[in-house]
């Protein structure tokens, strides 16, 4: 496996209502994959974050979602994360904002 397999997260848009987000989200990528995802958003208008294919995920992978969720919402969007894995669950409950991470 290349280090770049391991430190890179895939964007892709399956259909105009997906975003789906896969590979290891975290503070080795998750600016990247903020700014991969953004682009995405700005050229169409999906409503589904789709997290199945994450790999892992740190504090700032979650805070990449969290950002690109209130993103959507500035802009009057609905973006709803879905699938998203059992320990990026927990650690937004750690970090008190499983709230944040639901409530879209």
């Amino acid at each position: 496996m290349s280090s770049h397999s391991v430190h890179a997260v895939d964007c892709q848009t399956p259909d105009g209502d997906t975003l789906a987000l896969s590979g290891a989200l975290t503070f080795a990528t998750a600016t990247r994959a903020y700014e991969d995802a953004n682009a995405a958003l700005e050229r169409g208008a999906p409503t589904r974050l789709d997290l199945a294919g994450l790999t892992r995920a740190d504090s700032a992978g979650l805070a990449c979602v969290l950002a690109l969720l209130a993103r959507a919402s500035r802009s009057g969007r609905a973006l709803r994360a879905a699938n998203v894995p059992e320990s990026l669950r927990a650690l937004a409950e750690v970090c008190d904002a499983r709230g944040l991470l639901e409530a879209q």
